[in-house]
């Protein structure tokens, strides 16, 4: 544990000098010497630390509850937790904020799962639309949501192992023991999605905005999203219009909205096709109840319903 606390003293001192004091007093006070200390970005990263860390970690999520992560800004504490890690789960492209933050203060601590696979084009699973921009444009025009796809999670959960195992030798072994079992569970998680949506009647999903690419790629359903990859940008008259049309050319009986934005989009669009609405749930914040797992099964369910699936 001798090079761990050195690096967290080192840490805490860097956070001092650059935020005056205020973030490494209020980063490091909390630490266990016995745990490793990992600040993820966002709830599915959050997840994998805790699944695969179990009581050998300590985990910070940088988005709070309740709050969409896209646009995450960071205040002086949350950048001295950054800076004060020993790990730092994060996805680059997805939010700014935390990749200023990890540039800045992350070094050799930084863990990005943006690199394990290639990311998908933002029109994965798709179509690419006109005047659909804003978040394309930060992420490359790269689709982040990777964690829709459990076969993907379960890969980055093996790399985030090994990464742990270089924080923590001692524990290494734990650590890939738990990214297999997670990585059963997922790959159980797959079959289940697989089998459920072998047989259905539609297999088009008219969402609020692009979130659900991985899934739609993996699963060979195609995605119409109103908006692009960023979920609080406005779509034109012309492209509610177009929608519209497509899904009622393929017959669309429900248009999904999301949990942390508005769903009056997705209402309008149902409206006027004669549609209802339903949720499904990008997963990108903590949901309400229960875990990952729990909400990727509660989203086949929905899926099931509405593409009338046998």
């Amino acid at each position: 544990m001798t090079v761990r606390s050195a690096r967290r003293s080192l840490a805490a001192a860097t956070a001092l000098l650059a935020l005056g004091g205020l973030a490494a007093c209020s980063a490091g006070g909390g630490s266990d010497p016995d745990r490793v200390d990992v600040v993820a970005a966002f709830y599915p990263l959050q997840f994998l630390a805790e699944k695969i860390g179990g009581d050998a970690v300590t985990v910070t999520s940088l988005a709070k509850p309740g709050a969409e992560p896209h646009d995450l800004e960071l205040n002086p504490r949350q950048v001295g937790q950054v800076a004060d890690a020993e790990l730092i789960v994060y996805l680059s492209g997805f939010q700014p904020a935390v990749d200023e933050a990890v540039e800045q203060n992350g070094g050799d601590r930084a863990f990005d799962v943006a690199g394990v696979q290639p990311l998908l084009d933002a029109a994965a699973g798709g179509h690419q639309h006109e005047g659909e921009a804003g978040h394309e444009e930060e992420s490359g025009g790269k689709d982040p949501h990777l964690w829709l796809d459990p076969t993907r999670l379960a890969t980055v959960g093996d790399r985030l192992a090994e990464r742990l195992g270089r924080a923590d030798p001692d524990r290494a072994a734990d650590f890939t023991a738990r990214a297999a079992a997670l990585r059963a569970e997922l790959t159980g998680l797959d079959a289940e999605y697989t089998r459920g949506l072998a047989t259905c009647q539609r297999r088009e999903i008219v969402t609020s905005h692009t979130a659900f690419g991985y899934l739609a790629a993996h699963y060979q359903l195609e995605q119409v999203g109103i908006t692009g990859l960023s979920p609080d940008a406005e779509p034109s008259p012309q492209r509610l219009a177009a929608v519209a049309e497509e899904a009622r050319e393929h017959g669309a009986t429900t248009i999904f909205f999301e949990t942390l934005v508005s769903p009056k989009v997705a209402e309008t669009v149902a409206r006027e096709v004669g549609a209802k609405t339903a949720v499904l749930d990008p997963i990108e914040g903590a949901p309400a109840d229960g875990d990952y797992l729990s909400a990727m099964r509660a989203n086949l369910q929905t899926l099931r319903t509405a593409l009338d699936c046998s």
